[in-house]
């Protein structure tokens, strides 16, 4: 039968070819205008046709001579960072009008923040930070205290960022960003960056003062000399520089807190996060008085795309300054990210920092699993995801202090005494552990590269499974059973197993959502898309449901007589609260493929039609790595039809996963009331079970009889569980 309907589909969608074209030697010429007419309208938008040998990363990196957008060595100011300062593109001081010099540095200053903000988020460090000819040349800023000192926190600044992220190896997508092109990232006497600013910082500090003392007390400070030369834009002045410095100082030691061992910086770094949120509000609040009194005249225009506060463009830049200098230079022109734009990108990424540093460091494996998911959905860039890593995995170990055989015993219910078993000296037990500790470092990269990852390493998972089944076998099968340590071995080897076989499932569930938050289903796939969730989701209940019957049991027959555990087998095998999410899970992801598949069977919506792929090649190219594992057994294409091929609306109506999905939502909420993460889950399954609910009511009663009623699916409520909205034409 499926065969039959992918006949008459091909058929359906034929491409006409048109004649030959008259052929020259050894080569057949063919007309495929009609193919790319079908081809645009197949696609949408974003989408890309390429061959499997096709890659899009050497494709736009691809160098070709004499071309100026493409070469490196062809457009360039200067030809070198000599003749740079030979034609005094980088005076020292900046001018010899002293109010002047004060507005330069201050330009310097918010230029080099909107080149750091453009470097994080993708840039290359030789055309933004490094742009900078007094970063080049460290030594001839050393007759400027002020510029010098904060030069030197730059430089420290970014050294330590860099090696954050090389240490955290989640860049793959970015790793332009590791490269340092021999650049003086490092210059002797960087280490004394925060001393340098504090002195420069208390000068200043001072001068403000003086600014601000009262007629009283102005004579006693007329010694110290002003900042500049215009006594009504003191206080302006030292305000402004004032932030800025202090933020350099604080971010430098959010970083270096961050980097302490087993998160003992974290309660430290949190406090200077405040002080760097409060430092950028003072200079978001120094733009206006920058603005009243730039040097470069009226702002024609405005504001919004200009990278300094003043609106003036700084002085000591050269975006080509590295083209020939550092050969692996991209030549790509890179557009800077405006000066409020980049406020904005550190306020974000020091609100991610802080939910970080307030996380409790929870040793339970499943609860680090939540919170670097939940952590991605505020969507952290580079510097934020590669932090998290360093802290949750630090020398092999979770936070730098759990040995990872301690975690998974914990994790999967095991008595603390197990952590301690010779069973972790088994050869196969070490590398369960490393693929625990690749699994949280996976989750810490970016979403498109996390998913590739975690379905290439689902195979990974099911062969340690067959691996640690067989070692286990072989050591402890013939043992016999009526020994203490001996029944210790049995119960831990049958806990890891159930605890793999898990997560497991859980890292196929991540897999398939993940396909929805990054959008790569079209709304022809979503009824195989949330059949395979269903059908995942349904093992991964069960094996949660498993493990923790098995951890009550246990615990049972500790505390309880042979009477009274007989007595009370009704109570403990009550389903267990986290089990009963998933239900909640199932109960929708079943509502929604029968309800798609409804669509399609009776209104012949929502079909996989195209001239390239049939139904069968994208429910491959899909789940291909899902098909691999084998996860789970049995399970094919033609399994997704024949649950779906049969489904109509007179029967799913009967049934409605909705309601009892919204039911048992309404239930949890006493289990989880003391975790604020999950009553908003809860509150947002109910929210997408009631919508769907009413679609499906209203699609029932009216569906048949009215043509023009028109239903499509929004990820309104949530990230990925649709809601059908059910509108007239």
């Amino acid at each position: 039968m499926a065969e039959k309907i992918e006949a008459e589909r091909r058929r359906a969608i034929e491409v006409p070819i048109s004649p030959s074209i008259p052929s020259g030697e050894g080569t057949v010429w063919a007309d495929a205008s009609s193919l790319l007419g079908l081809a645009c309208n197949d696609l949408r938008d974003d989408e890309l046709i390429n061959g499997e040998n096709f890659n899009l990363f050497a494709a736009m990196s691809a160098l070709e001579i004499m071309d100026p957008k493409m070469d490196s060595g062809i457009v360039s100011t200067y030809y070198s960072i000599d003749e740079a300062i030979e034609n005094g593109a980088a005076p020292v001081p900046l001018s010899f009008d002293r109010t002047l010099d004060v507005q330069r540095i201050i330009d310097i200053m918010d230029h080099l923040l909107s080149c750091e903000a453009t470097w994080h988020k993708g840039g290359s460090l030789a055309q933004t930070v490094f742009s900078s000819i007094y970063l080049m040349r460290p030594e001839r800023t050393s007759s400027h205290a002020l510029l010098h000192s904060y030069c030197r926190v730059i430089r420290a600044t970014s050294n330590a960022v860099v090696s954050a992220v090389s240490d955290a190896r989640t860049n793959e997508e970015e790793d332009l960003f590791t490269m340092t092109y021999g650049l003086p990232l490092k210059s002797e006497g960087d280490d004394k960056c925060l001393s340098m600013l504090h002195a420069v910082e208390e000068i200043i500090s001072r001068q403000l003062r003086a600014c601000k003392a009262p007629p009283s007390k102005k004579r006693v400070l007329e010694d110290i000399e002003p900042l500049q030369n215009n006594l009504d834009l003191e206080e302006g002045f030292c305000k402004a520089l004032l932030c800025r410095l202090r933020f350099r100082k604080h971010f430098y030691h959010v970083l270096t807190c961050m980097r302490r061992p087993q998160g003992k910086g974290l309660e430290l770094a949190k406090k200077h996060i405040v002080s760097c949120l409060s430092e950028l509000d003072s200079m978001l609040k120094s733009g206006e008085f920058l603005r009243s009194n730039n040097a470069c005249g009226t702002l024609e225009d405005g504001i919004e795309d200009k990278t300094t506060a003043s609106g003036c463009q700084p002085i000591g830049f050269d975006s080509t300054l590295n083209s020939r200098s550092a050969t692996p230079t991209p030549p790509r022109a890179i557009k800077l990210f405006s000066w409020k734009k980049a406020v904005n990108y550190f306020q974000k990424l020091l609100h991610d920092l802080e939910i970080l540093c307030s996380y409790s460091s929870d040793p339970v494996f499943e609860s680090v699993l939540r919170f670097v998911v939940d952590f991605q959905k505020f969507q952290p860039d580079l510097v934020a995801r590669a932090l998290v890593q360093l802290l949750v995995v630090q020398d092999g170990r979770l936070y730098g202090r759990d040995p990872m055989f301690a975690v998974i015993c914990k994790d999967a219910l095991l008595p603390d005494g197990a952590k301690n078993h010779d069973i972790q000296k088994n050869i196969t037990v070490p590398q369960l552990e490393q693929l625990a500790i690749n699994l949280l470092r996976v989750l810490c990269t970016n979403t498109s590269w996390q998913r590739r990852k975690l379905g290439k390493i689902l195979q990974d998972w099911r062969i340690i499974y067959v691996q640690l089944e067989l070692a286990f076998k072989k050591e402890y099968g013939d043992i016999l059973r009526s020994s203490v340590d001996e029944n210790l071995c049995i119960k831990i080897c049958k806990h890891i197993l159930i605890w793999v076989e898990e997560k497991t499932y859980w890292i196929a569930s991540r897999f398939l959502t993940l396909g929805f938050e990054l959008d790569l289903y079209s709304p022809s796939e979503y009824c195989m898309a949330y059949w395979y969730m269903y059908v995942i989701l349904m093992k991964l209940a069960e094996k949660t449901h498993i493990k923790m019957m098995m951890s009550n049991e246990t615990s049972r027959r500790k505390t309880k007589k042979k009477r009274d555990f007989v007595r009370d087998m009704g109570k403990d095998h009550q389903i267990p609260p986290a089990v009963l999410l998933f239900q909640c899970y199932i109960y929708v992801a079943e509502g929604l493929m029968l309800m798609l598949a409804a669509l399609r069977n009776e209104h012949k919506v929502f079909l996989s039609l195209g001239p390239f792929n049939s139904e069968h090649e994208r429910f491959i190219q899909h789940f291909e790595l899902l098909q691999k594992a084998c996860l789970p057994d049995n399970v094919s294409y033609f399994s997704f039809r024949e649950t779906t091929i049969h489904a109509r609306f007179s029967t799913i109506s009967v049934y409605n996963c909705f309601k009892d999905a919204q039911r048992i939502a309404k239930e949890l909420r006493d289990s989880f009331a003391n975790d604020p993460d999950r009553i908003a889950e809860l509150r947002r399954i109910e929210q997408v079970a009631e919508h769907n609910g009413i679609a499906l009511n209203l699609i029932c009663r009216l569906g048949t009889l009215d043509p023009s009623l028109k239903v499509s699916f929004e990820f309104t409520h949530h990230p990925y569980l649709a809601v059908a909205v059910v509108k007239r034409s």
